[in-house]
């Protein structure tokens, strides 16, 4: 009897439900969609970190860098002039460990000792600069009509009969070329900045590779410098060969040149040292208490995680992360209170126009809990209606801003939240937006719904129970 009354109820007041249950699906619906795009943002800044440090690092563990060097801690290049009066090219490297204090290699497994890290891997940065160039030697010219002058200016004969003239010309020309190599523990190939690049020709290092004068060019490095695979690059006197060309999947490489880490250290005179330890937890819902064990077990180092570069991140993901967590968030709650509001003032003011109906049903025997379950029960299947069309659009809107997929910039300053090779510049990475709509999003659309089915009927219950039998007999004409 009561499926058979609702059914017909429903069929009978198609108008009225479908009012009710739209205002509940444009609640439901901008949810849906705000929770997505907050999700999105999230999978954006986690991005943010994985294009700076590689797939699969949840955080990462420096030491904060000394005050500027002073002038005595700079480089600095000597030159001799050639015995032999040639003019042949010279050159000299300066390599050095960049951003970062360095960390002892020991402190890697440290860190993968902790409660909660999955795996651990450090890695070495560098900068290179060198200096390449020539003296040419000034050639002497004779003053043809100096004669036999006294004196003379510089370079000039006097009067002791030598020739007069000066030398002209000579000089030095050298160049000036600086690039960033990053020493990546070819052992542990799942983690570490390399691994945000797809090696599009070559091969990346084999495990065994721990020592050998092997390199991996980033795309844009080799094709400033015509390299390929097969090409050498020489450092610091040693020849490496090229065995494979990496290019970002998103924004700028973690390095020009990426090398093992024995050999970075070899030619940064820092054995068994690191400047950043990549860190995996074995559960993402773990890495804030990750974090705060490494720093307390751990002393002198800084951990930083997604949501730390989230602080520091500027341009449009910033400004949409903070519309889609603030706005979005208060938006969806006025529209859902409205939309509550509204079904129950409507479901009450439907009640209102079944007086005779009520109250007939009420001389005939209906009990007022009956009438009132009848209401909530009409109610609850408007919600739902509403949760289904407000689900249906909500994952309508959600699918849109995938397939649109909005780049968004992150700009991140100097300092900890740059990656390899990068500490001390802004970073710029282009971020395409995505909306994914999770269960958990889905089963809190449907809870909306009942609530609001709920609420709905408790407005029309409770005003369906106060009905008298007499009320419908004030409606006979």
């Amino acid at each position: 009897m009561f499926f058979t009354y609702l059914r017909r109820e429903l069929r009978r007041r198609r108008k009225a439900a479908l009012v009710v249950a739209s205002g509940l699906a444009l609640g439901i619906a901008l949810v849906i969609v705000v929770n997505s795009v907050s999700s999105g943002m999230s999978k954006a800044q986690d991005k943010v970190l994985q294009s700076l440090y590689g797939l699969g690092t949840d955080m990462t563990v420096t030491k904060a860098a000394e005050p500027a060097a002073s002038s005595s801690e700079r480089p600095r290049f000597r030159f001799d002039a050639q015995d032999d009066g040639s003019d042949d090219e010279q050159s000299s490297d300066r390599v050095m460990v960049q951003g970062f204090q360095t960390l002892a290699s020991s402190t890697v497994g440290k860190v993968g000792a902790q409660d909660g890290v999955s795996d651990a891997v450090g890695g070495l940065s560098l900068q290179v600069v060198k200096v390449s160039g020539q003296f040419t030697r000034g050639q002497f010219q004779q003053d043809q009509g100096g004669g036999g002058q006294q004196g003379g200016g510089p370079g000039q004969g006097g009067g002791n009969g030598q020739p007069q003239g000066e030398v002209r010309g000579g000089g030095a020309d050298f160049d000036v070329n600086s690039y960033s190599v990053y020493g990546t523990d070819v052992t542990e190939p799942a983690l570490g900045p390399l691994t945000s690049s797809e090696i599009t020709s070559g091969r990346t290092f084999r495990t065994t590779e721990t020592n050998a004068a092997v390199v991996v060019a980033d795309t844009s490095y080799a094709k400033e410098k015509k390299l390929e695979v097969g090409s050498t690059v020489t450092v610091k006197g040693i020849e490496f060969k090229v065995i494979g060309i990496a290019t970002p999947d998103s924004g700028d490489a973690a390095a020009n040149l990426y090398i093992p880490l024995k050999q970075a250290q070899t030619l940064a005179d820092a054995k068994d040292k690191v400047t950043t330890i990549y860190v995996k937890a074995t559960d993402s819902q773990r890495i804030d208490s990750v974090k705060s064990t490494i720093q307390k077990n751990i002393s002198g180092t800084t951990v930083t995680t997604s949501a730390d570069l989230a602080d520091t991140v500027s341009g449009s993901l910033s400004t949409a992360s903070s519309l889609a967590t603030s706005v979005g968030k208060w938006l969806s709650i006025a529209v859902l209170v409205a939309a509550f509001l509204v079904a129950g003032l409507l479901t009450s003011s439907a009640v209102s126009r079944r007086v005779r109906e009520f109250g007939t049903l009420k001389a005939l025997g209906w009990k007022s809990g009956r009438v009132t379950r009848q209401v909530v029960g009409e109610a609850v299947v408007n919600g739902l209606l509403g949760g289904a069309l407000g689900i249906a659009v909500g994952l309508a809107g959600a699918y849109a801003v995938t397939a649109i997929s909005p780049t968004l910039q992150a700009q991140l300053g100097g300092g900890a939240g740059g990656g390899p090779g990068r500490q001390t510049a802004s970073t710029t990475l282009d971020i395409a937006l995505t909306a994914p709509v999770s269960l958990t999003t889905v089963a809190l659309a449907v809870g909306l719904a009942v609530t609001g089915g709920l609420i709905a009927g408790a407005f029309g219950g409770w005003r369906a129970s106060r009905l008298r039998p007499a009320d419908a007999l004030r409606r006979v004409e």
